[in-house]
Formats: structure tokens, C-alpha cells, sequence
């Protein structure tokens, strides 16, 4: 189904669940303060009958099958971290307080984009850190914490699991969306 039919099929529903008196309200007749009670007390119901019509019916929903959200196909958890596992690892997953060892690549714009701000992979020297201590931005402490050692991910980190509004050191704006390539090596 196509995201013009999804919008087609919600507009028309949303359409045939409103009060058609309420769209029918002649403004220029009332006087300004009626008229907004009035087209208020009509229509309020009707948007509320609509969403409720929208949420009742999951099979319309905009974002499913869009084509326009590269990132689609990540499975996204409550927190609103996505990720997809491109190697499946093998080994244990650290508990929280264990140390681990990964290698990453940090992008702003996703990624293999231009705007790469990160990488223990350039430097060839791997990154360590206590998996749950605060040591790392929330979206890695999560991330790093449901790795199976040997998996590789790629992972969207939203800001309020990133740098949040603040950004990081002149290099991460403030609000910005992280995109990481993180591999989990070994629980040391």
C-alpha cells in the first residue's frame, strides 16, 4: 500500500467520523467569541473521533512500508535507540559494571556521510569502557549492554540518549542525531 493511499484512507475516515454541521459553521454569522465556542464544541468532538478512529485501525499508519525512512528496517526500542545487527556475535553479553572492549565509527548526517566524527577504527587503537557506569552517552551504555560479544551494529542515537541539547566539544552540535558503525570485541 502506497503512503498516498494510507493518507487517502485516514483523511477519509477522519472525513466520515466529523460532525458535518460542524463543518457547515457559517463564521461571518456569529460574532467572534461565539463563533470560536461554538466551531470548538463542534469540532473538538469530531478530531477526537477521528484519532480515535486512526488509533483503533494500526494498519493505517503512515510510517509503515514508507520508503522515504532509509532505517526502516531497524528494530527501534522503547528508549528510541535504533539498531540493525550487520554480524551476529557468538560470545557472552556484558552485564552492567563490566568493562568491554569495541571498536566504532561516528557519523552526524548517517551513515558513511561526509561528516564522520569518530573513529577507533582510524586510529586502530580500540575504545574501552565500563558497560551501565555513566562512562559513555546513554545510547551506548543500552547498545553495548544487549551485544553478544563478536556482534557488530549499526545503531541511530537520538539526542536525549546522545549529547542532547548541549552537543559535545564543538564538534556534535547541540540536538543532533548519532550514527555509529560499533562492534563489540570482548568483555575484559
Amino acid at each position: 500500500m502506497t503512503l498516498f493511499t494510507k493518507i487517502t484512507m485516514a483523511v477519509t475516515a477522519l472525513l466520515t467520523t466529523t460532525s458535518t454541521f460542524a463543518l457547515q459553521i457559517s463564521m461571518s454569522s456569529l460574532s467572534q467569541e461565539s463563533s470560536r465556542r461554538v466551531f470548538m464544541s463542534k469540532t473538538a468532538p469530531a478530531i477526537i473521533g477521528g484519532a480515535a478512529f486512526l488509533t483503533s485501525h494500526p494498519t493505517i499508519s503512515l510510517a509503515e512500508g514508507d520508503s522515504s525512512d532509509p532505517y526502516a528496517d531497524y528494530i527501534t526500542t522503547e528508549s528510541g535507540l535504533r539498531y540493525k545487527v550487520t554480524k551476529e556475535g557468538t560470545g557472552a553479553v556484558p552485564q552492567p559494571g563490566q568493562n568491554v572492549k569495541t571498536q566504532y565509527t561516528g557519523w552526524l548526517d548517517g551513515f558513511d556521510s561526509i561528516r564522520k566524527f569518530d573513529s577507533s577504527r582510524d586510529r586502530g587503537r580500540p575504545f574501552s569502557f565500563r558497560v551501565g557506569a555513566g562512562q559513555v552517552i546513554r545510547g551506548w551504555d543500552e547498545a553495548f549492554g544487549s551485544m553478544a560479544v563478536g556482534e557488530r551494529r549499526n545503531i541511530i542515537i537520538p539526542p536525549r540518549l546522545g549529547y542532547g541539547d548541549r552537543g559535545a566539544g564543538g564538534v556534535i552540535p547541540g540536538g543532533a542525531t548519532l550514527y555509529f558503525d560499533v562492534e563489540l570485541l570482548a568483555i575484559q
